[in-house]
């Protein structure tokens, strides 16, 4: 049994299914995997959601879809929809009723995946989370303005000279994230994993 799991870019596909299992493995009897889709950026994955899904979703060995994107990003909501919980409220139910099936859940990293790192800032050089201020003690808060991506991308190139590379430093960063951490930290990651849990145990 295996979940699918829609992606936008390559940090998602490298390094979060495995981030995502060892949060997960210890609290179900079986195995579950995790099969990665990546699409070009998000207009391609929210243009072909409904086709996609439907096609994981006729196999018998997937449990469930779920669809994982930045908040950040996407320019999808409306005008009116200004916040965080009105952006992933809003959207999750958008794009769950394009799909309009009961195993295909949408989630949003809030802002980006790279708020889960800033969970733990002891995972980072000293010099790097030397300059994380208090806004970091809790990372999906860090607001539309200068995303996480961004925080780093700066403090990296005033402390490195070299800008922060998403791939390459969130697949090494990843490896060391405690999730434990991360879900104590992150309420909406919390929503996600709590979910998959439900879904793993109900079927396995």
């Amino acid at each position: 049994m295996k979940f699918i799991l829609f992606v936008e870019g390559l940090t998602e596909k490298r390094a979060v299914p495995q981030f995502l299992k060892r949060w997960i493995d210890p609290r179900v009897k079986q195995n579950v995997g995790i099969q990665v889709v990546k699409f070009e950026g998000w207009p391609e994955l929210v243009k072909d959601l409904p086709k996609k899904s439907k096609m994981y979703l006729d196999q018998p060995d997937v449990i469930a879809v779920i669809a994982l994107l930045d908040l950040y990003g996407p320019t999808i909501y409306p005008d009116s929809e200004k916040g965080v919980s009105e952006r992933f409220e809003w959207a999750k139910s958008e794009l769950e009723s394009k799909v309009n099936n009961a195993r295909f859940f949408q989630f949003f990293a809030v802002h980006e995946v790279e708020a889960w790192l800033l969970s733990d800032p002891n995972i980072f050089a000293a010099d790097i989370r030397s300059r994380f201020n208090k806004s970091i003690q809790r990372p999906e808060e860090v607001d539309f303005d200068e995303p996480p991506s961004k925080v780093l991308n700066r403090i990296y190139k005033e402390k490195t000279g070299h800008r922060y590379l998403k791939v390459t430093h969130g697949q090494q960063l990843f490896k060391k994230l405690d999730p434990s951490l991360a879900y104590d930290k992150c309420p909406y990651l919390q929503r996600l994993l709590d979910k998959m849990l439900e879904i793993s145990k109900a079927r396995v």
